[in-house]
């Protein structure tokens, strides 16, 4: 008789008793199937896995399907291994790259030694559907990682070569689908068939892999145009590619050639050079008094400022900033959200008519007493601080609603130049697995929160998804509006963000649901070779998290 293991599953927050052996997918269709229809993966001990998975002890399962933000990266994977898989089959020998997300679904890029016809595209998404259709099993499979490089090295596919070599683990797993076998960094379906929606766009030279609507399934994402975002984009994945460093394989080799400090210096240099271009293009403009700075948690908009004032001082400009945090209504009058509770991101939770007023004031020459909102008292305070704008100034002012044409209504478009700053993360990890922006700003935010705001990493990841809901209700919708983009994201920032994030995320217990995004961005770190931070300029960007920065914040 063979043993059984006993198997709790939160969906239902019921016990079973099932063989030892047993995989996921059999124990979904026992206890879950009908609860939760359409489940793509499960959390097994917090640990997001496919279906496929087979168990042998005891386990705590959580099934999950795409409403949540692992589901979702599961059906990108599968979606993205099927049209992998048809490309492969219809244009053989050709480079297809998934390159970054953009305008609500991913860009790609495929080389096809000629321009990309519409008609290619309509042979894909035949293709694709016939595989979907055939319902084909997508097994996981793992083998020493030299027989798996050999496996893709006679395909042609350097970028895993590189990767999983310089990765450095004895054995490796890659997903097969009939004849076609590809790499991923996290869990698959179990089978084709688990695509139901999807579709491909020409866009800009290359196409959009249009995905489902995370709060409705049934239907795709609206196309947002994006096509200032996508020029940054382009523009460092071309700089990356003069650079010879397209993927995490290709930084890895560079980081163990001792190359390190020289991609320190040539990024950091970069960096200046885009800041100094920004500070040429509002001296240019001649009629600018304010300037406005927004961008998501954690881009570096803070730094992003100082060093901007610099640039604008060595061209004879004098910044002054203000902070819109001092502009806050009375805590009683804030906005509440759908929860009940004070929504402190709402454009609503500034005093605009105070703001409004004194800006037009500041504007005509006149001093002001600004306020300093005390937090604890959830009020604004005056303490005899004034500011006045004289011919050569100009105010800064960073905020999450700076780009928004609601905050400054009626102040002539000729005084404003925007600046919208994220962290655009350009490099991959090889040609079919990209890397979230928002990934990178996580990490930059949990380091910073343990290092000065005493939160755990657990605190913040239990958090990210209010500010991920915030960033896109009040920041993403109007980034466009913006004069200029800056990217704060450095090529080598991974390999240095690694050894200071791997020992906070390793304090998240197993026990909370917060574990499974720290598991996976710890799987994720391992990807890189980790570099040491000394030769890093104290006027870093990255200072800003990590510590040593020479500017006070």
């Amino acid at each position: 008789m063979s043993k059984t293991i006993r198997i709790y599953c939160k969906n239902t927050q019921t016990y079973d008793l099932f063989p030892m052996g047993t995989s996921v997918q059999d124990i979904y269709e026992h206890m879950a199937a009908e609860l939760l229809p359409g489940a793509i993966a499960a959390k097994v001990n917090n640990k997001t896995v496919s279906l496929q998975y087979e168990l042998y002890n005891p386990k705590q399962i959580e099934f999950i399907d795409i409403n949540s933000s692992s589901g979702m990266r599961a059906y990108v994977r599968t979606l993205t291994f099927i049209l992998s898989a048809a490309i492969s089959e219809l244009f053989p020998g050709c480079v297809f790259r998934l390159e970054h997300p953009v305008s609500k679904g991913y860009y790609c890029e495929l080389e096809l030694g000629r321009p990309l016809d519409p008609s290619d595209l309509e042979a894909i998404k035949q293709r694709m559907r016939e595989l979907i259709q055939a319902n084909n099993p997508i097994e996981y499979i793992e083998d020493e990682t030299v027989q798996v490089v050999d496996m893709f090295r006679a395909r042609g596919r350097q970028d895993l070569v590189d990767l999983l070599l310089t990765k450095g683990s004895l054995y490796s797993g890659y997903v097969k689908m009939g004849w076609h076998i590809d790499y991923y960094y996290g869990a698959l379906a179990v089978s084709s068939g688990f695509i139901k929606l999807f579709d491909l766009k020409p866009y800009f030279g290359g196409f959009l892999l249009q995905i489902p609507d995370r709060s409705n399934p049934t239907k795709l994402e609206s196309i947002v145009p994006q096509h200032k975002m996508l020029g940054v984009f382009n523009e460092y994945l071309n700089w990356n590619r003069i650079m010879n460093l397209s993927n995490v394989g290709d930084l890895n080799k560079a980081c163990l050639r001792g190359e390190s400090t020289n991609l320190i210096n040539i990024s950091e240099s970069l960096q200046e050079k885009k800041m100094a271009q920004i500070a040429d293009q509002i001296h240019q403009k001649g009629t600018v008094k304010v300037i406005l700075i927004s961008g998501p948690s954690s881009s570096g908009k803070t730094t992003f400022a100082k060093r901007l004032m610099i640039q604008l001082m060595v061209l004879g400009i004098k910044p002054v900033s203000l902070s819109l945090d001092d502009y806050f209504v009375e805590r009683e009058q804030t906005p509440l959200d759908e929860y009940g509770e004070y929504d402190f991101e709402s454009l609503h939770a500034l005093d605009l008519d105070l703001f409004n007023r004194q800006l037009k004031a500041l504007l005509a020459g006149e001093s002001v007493e600004i306020p300093r909102f005390n937090f604890s008292l959830g009020k604004k305070e005056y303490t005899g601080d004034t500011l006045q704008l004289h011919e050569h100034s100009v105010l800064i002012l960073e905020g999450i609603h700076a780009l928004n044409p609601e905050l400054l209504p009626s102040i002539p478009k000729k005084l404003l130049f925007k600046v919208y700053v994220s962290a655009l993360t350009s490099m991959s990890l090889d040609e079919h697995n990209w890397i979230p922006t928002t990934d990178n700003r996580l990490l930059r935010r949990i380091i910073r929160d343990f290092k000065y705001r005493g939160y755990s990493a657990r605190d913040t990841i239990s958090r990210w998804e209010s500010v991920r809901a915030g960033e896109e209700k009040w920041i993403f919708p109007y980034q466009e509006n913006a004069d200029a983009m800056f990217n704060s994201a450095l090529i080598f920032e991974f390999s240095v963000l690694r050894s200071h994030a791997e020992p906070i995320l390793r304090q998240v217990p197993q026990n909370c649901p917060e574990y499974a995004e720290a598991h996976r961005l710890l799987r994720f770190l391992e990807y890189f070779v980790s570099i040491s931070d000394p030769e890093i300029p104290p006027t870093s960007l990255l200072r800003e998290f990590l510590g040593g920065s020479s500017f006070r914040y």
